[in-house]
Formats: C-alpha cells, sequence, structure tokens
C-alpha cells in the first residue's frame, strides 16, 4: 500500500516544513544516514516504558466487558490444561480456532508447574501475558507512526479510554489489533524500501530488501487471519491498492501471498483438527455462519451507520476532533481509507460491537499524534498574553481530563460484580465451602471455571442458537418470567449449594429462595444499566446448612 511521500505533506510537525524543500531535503538525509545504536536505544526505552505501562493496565482492569473473554480463550485453554472447562456451542460446531487459547494454555501448563495456580495467578496471569502483547503493539503503533511521519508525532500517538479499558484484556481481538499493527509496520518498511528512502549506505539495493519485510507482514497477516477470519477485511484493501500499483503481479500473487497464505492455512487446520479430533476447517465455518448465513444476528442487530455514529466515535472519545484534523493536514488519505473501509465493511453485518474495530482505532490516535505534534510546533502563538496556556497545552490537557477518569471508571468499577463474584467462589471453594452453583442471570455473565480453578458441578443458563427461529432460549425464557422458569427447569433449589443472580432479579425470587437460601455476599456491578435493567449489584446465595457449616468453622478457627 503505497502513501504519500512526507514531502508534499500539508502543515507538518517539525521537522518538516511545508513547501520546504531544503527541510524535506534533511529530512531524507537523516533518513539515509541512520545511527542504529541510538535508535535502538529509544526503541528499547519505549518499549520498557509499555511493559511497564501495560502491566499496571492489567492489574487496574477488573470489570466484565465481553463474554468472549472468558468463555472464548481462558475457558478453552483451562480445559486443554486442566481437563475441565466448559466449551460453548461455537467449539462443538468448529468456529473457533485453537490457536488463540493454546497461547494462554501454555501460561496455565507453566502455572500448573510451578504451583502458581492460585486464585490470584488464575485471574492475573493471563492479563499480564496479554499486556506483554499490548506493550509491542504499543512499540509497532510508535514505530509506524514515526516511519510514516516523523519521531514527532510517534511520541504523541498517546492511548486513550477504550484501548486501556479493553487491549489488556484476553479478546481474540486485543492479539488481532497487536498483530495487525506488527503486520502494517513492515509493510510499510517494504514500501519505504522499494522507494529507496530507506537505503543505508554500505547495505544491499533496497529492491532486495524489501522482500523480508513484506514476507514478514504477509505472515503475520495470515496469523492474525487465522486468530479472526474477519481480519482479511483489513489486508484485502492493503494488499489490493499495491497488487494494482505493482509490476509483477504474478511474483506478488503466487509466490508471496498464496505460499504463506497456504502455509499458515494448513499448520493451523492441522493444529484445529488435531485439537477438535475431526476434519475442521475454523475459517471457513467462521465465514458460513457470520457472513453467509448471519449467525451472528442471534445476538442482536444495530443500524448500518451504527460504527459511524455511535460506536467508532465512542471508542474515539474525545480524540476525534483531533484525529479528523491530522487525517486533513496529513493528507495520509489512503492509511485514512483504510479505516473507513474497515467501518464500511462491518457495517454491512448486522450484528456490531466495539471490539469488532478495535484493530483500526490505534490509527486514529497516529492522526491525533500529527495534529497534536503540530499544535506543539506552534505552541508559542496560541498564547494570548505570558501565562496563559497555549491551544497544544489546553488540547493534551482536555485529552487527560477527559479520558484518564473514563479509563479508571470503566476498569475498576463499571460492571465489577461478575468479576469479583468468581473471585470470591475461587476462593470459597478451595476452601471447601462450595459443593455446586447455580447462575440465574442471562447466560455467560461471568467467567467460569477458567477463574473458579475447582472441578465441582455448576449450571448457568444456555443461550444456545436454535436452529429454529424464534424460539427463545433458557436465558430469554428466564428474564421474561424468572419464578415461573426457576419453578419449571429447577424445581426444588436445594440441590445447589450456592445460587447467583443479578439484584434486578433477586425480588422475583425472594419467595423460592426464602425458605431454604440466605444472602452470603453482595458485591457492586455497576451505577447505570448497559442493555438490560439496571444491575447495580451481584448477590450470592448459600443454602443455610452450608452458611451453618461456614460460621462453625469460623468460630472453631
Amino acid at each position: 500500500m503505497s502513501h504519500r511521500r512526507r514531502s508534499n505533506a500539508t502543515g507538518p510537525p517539525p521537522p518538516e516544513g511545508v513547501g520546504d524543500s531544503s527541510t524535506a531535503q534533511a529530512s531524507s538525509t537523516e533518513k539515509e544516514r541512520p545511527d542504529p545504536p541510538s535508535v535502538l536505544g529509544l526503541e528499547r526505552r519505549v518499549l520498557a516504558l509499555a511493559l511497564a505501562f501495560r502491566a499496571a493496565n492489567a492489574l487496574l482492569v477488573r470489570t466484565y466487558f465481553n463474554p468472549d473473554e472468558h468463555w472464548q480463550c481462558l475457558e478453552v485453554a483451562h480445559r486443554i490444561v486442566f481437563g475441565y472447562g466448559h466449551l460453548t456451542w461455537e467449539w462443538k460446531r468448529g468456529l473457533r480456532s485453537y490457536l488463540h487459547p493454546l497461547v494462554f494454555a501454555a501460561l496455565y501448563k507453566i502455572l500448573a508447574l510451578l504451583h502458581l495456580d492460585t486464585p490470584w495467578f488464575m485471574v492475573m496471569a493471563p492479563r499480564l501475558l496479554q499486556a506483554v502483547f499490548a506493550s509491542f503493539g504499543d512499540l509497532y503503533l510508535y514505530k509506524l507512526s514515526k516511519l510514516i511521519f516523523n519521531n514527532h508525532v510517534a511520541q504523541w500517538a498517546l492511548v486513550n479510554w477504550f484501548m486501556f479499558f479493553c487491549i489488556t484484556r484476553t479478546l481474540s481481538n486485543s492479539m488481532e489489533t497487536f498483530l495487525t499493527i506488527t503486520g502494517l509496520y513492515y509493510w510499510f518498511v517494504a514500501i519505504e524500501s522499494s522507494k529507496g528512502t530507506l537505503v543505508v549506505p554500505r547495505q544491499k539495493p533496497a529492491s532486495k530488501q524489501s522482500p523480508p519485510s513484506r514476507k514478514m507482514a504477509l505472515l503475520i497477516a495470515a496469523l492474525a487471519c487465522a486468530i479472526r477470519p474477519t481480519n482479511a477485511i483489513t489486508w484485502l484493501y492493503v494488499g489490493l491498492l499495491d497488487f494494482i500499483q505493482t509490476k509483477s503481479k504474478s511474483w506478488f500473487l503466487f509466490l508471496e501471498v498464496i505460499p504463506l497464505g497456504v502455509f499458515v492455512l494448513a499448520v493451523t487446520t492441522f493444529l484445529d483438527c488435531w485439537m477438535y479430533g475431526s476434519r475442521v476447517i475454523v475459517p471457513l465455518n467462521f465465514l458460513k455462519f457470520n457472513l453467509f448465513s448471519s449467525g451472528g444476528d442471534y445476538y442482536g442487530t444495530h443500524v448500518f451507520h451504527w460504527y459511524f455514529s455511535q460506536g467508532f466515535p465512542s471508542m474515539i472519545w474525545t480524540f476525534l476532533p483531533f484525529s479528523i484534523s491530522g487525517i486533513m493536514k496529513s493528507r495520509e488519505w489512503r492509511l485514512a481509507g483504510l479505516i473507513v473501509w474497515v467501518l464500511a465493511v462491518y457495517s454491512i453485518l448486522g450484528h456490531k460491537e466495539f471490539r469488532f474495530v478495535l484493530p483500526v482505532l490505534p490509527l486514529m490516535f497516529m492522526f491525533s499524534g500529527y495534529n497534536l505534534a503540530a499544535r506543539a510546533q506552534f505552541k508559542g502563538k496560541g498564547r494570548s498574553e505570558k501565562g496563559h496556556l497555549s491551544r497544544f497545552q489546553l488540547s493534551v490537557i482536555l485529552l487527560i481530563l477527559t479520558n484518564v477518569p473514563m479509563a479508571l471508571y470503566m476498569s475498576l468499577y463499571h460492571q465489577r460484580g461478575t468479576e469479583d463474584v468468581m473471585f470470591y467462589l475461587s476462593r470459597e471453594a478451595h476452601d471447601g465451602r462450595v459443593k455446586s452453583v447455580l447462575f440465574l442471570m442471562p447466560c455467560h455473565s461471568t467467567p467460569y471455571y477458567s477463574t473458579l480453578h475447582y472441578n465441582l458441578p455448576m449450571r448457568f443458563l444456555d443461550c444456545t442458537p436454535s436452529e429454529n427461529k424464534g424460539t427463545l432460549d433458557e436465558s430469554d425464557r428466564f428474564l421474561m418470567n424468572p419464578s415461573d422458569f426457576v419453578g419449571k427447569v429447577f424445581g426444588n433449589l436445594s440441590s445447589f449449594s450456592h445460587i447467583v443472580l443479578f439484584e434486578s432479579e433477586e425480588r422475583h425470587l425472594k419467595l423460592l429462595l426464602h425458605n431454604s437460601f440466605r444472602e452470603a455476599r453482595r458485591f457492586f456491578h455497576s451505577h447505570f444499566k448497559v442493555d438490560r435493567d439496571l444491575q447495580s449489584s451481584v448477590v450470592v446465595y448459600s443454602r443455610m446448612n452450608v452458611l451453618c457449616v461456614r460460621i462453625r468453622t469460623r468460630i472453631t478457627v
């Protein structure tokens, strides 16, 4: 994907100047005579800072966001290593690849061998591992910003609230984001090399340097598509633009794209067939279900313009005006076009989620970084008199005041009850005070065995899509009439030692719980509703005889 040469930009940040050929020539000369030790030293410092920041980020994320973080990754990894864990209906239909969960299965195996599989480590270790991937994603975002623009832009490619909230979670989208940014960096290195702007004296010609970078980019792109087949949307745009412009189309297609794609597909298919125990081609099944049969619509649909009017603006938040301004000033239209292309294609699908477009979110911060770098260059001109803040300083203060509180609130408070309750049950189970658990709440509202890490009977309300349209699943039937549903399906609840439910449903079931259960713990969950009634807290009920045993144990101790 070729892109505009920086010397043609409008209003670039320092050290470039508009229409200044001498400055552009100096920039070109600077690129031809890099100082590898200083560059590597700077990148090491950026990586060290990113690792420290993302580690703190991972430790501060204590809330529940999306079921896939646990149910499509950690739950599967836990089952692989420890032999128990719930596999959702997607795994029974061959819609998911084992490639992503196996990364965390390796982590669980190490924890088990070191006898560190305690409740705290089982919760925090996966996020800390994802924080490492996120840190390298930050590094490559910095390098990509520096490559396309310059170092001044790279240092202002700030992280916003949604990245803080989401990127250290064990979602396949988080891994997809890291791989996409890394792949784009290597792709642009290949482009710059082919133009001769990255030629270093005493090295081989640029034409002989580009293949390794492009092959690395293609390999990373293939891995990203193996984890999330829809990532092909991104690389279709990137690849087609270069395919149209390249002179050696046959070489590009038949000796680079197809061999690497087939190799990764063969390896991941072999891996999936081995893990599934049967012949399965996950990308084909995934695309058939989500694109050709609109299976994802079962979990809700949004209007066509949702990503443009609500979803993406909410993710970008107060960075939006700076990003749009950066696009207009930088005139990096093809990179901006990639963002619009991804949003437009995803808009065709009925089922929409914030996390689906996470991989292109960091690209918007590159443009906001361009805008901020330009403001930093002229910050002195923004002062009306001495002692007043410049427009640049006001912009940075605005971004900090609007993103830091949002990031902390969403990561520490909003919807944390379902995480806290499982951590509590895990400790209780390891102390022998939990025998079985029933979750009377919408399906997949909490983590499961991967957090409990104790093999005991548990039951949640099923929400497997029915082949007959209009058929309500257990979760929907429960929400329509909680007391009637529980009476018909479960009858005597005393077969469970603990029951977990939201406060919004608690009032409907008090009569059923009154005779045999007593409230054991109550956890704050949220201040406002998301898509249902206000679920202000999560309540744990314990069977009376179990609660009495617990009290006697405490007295004895």
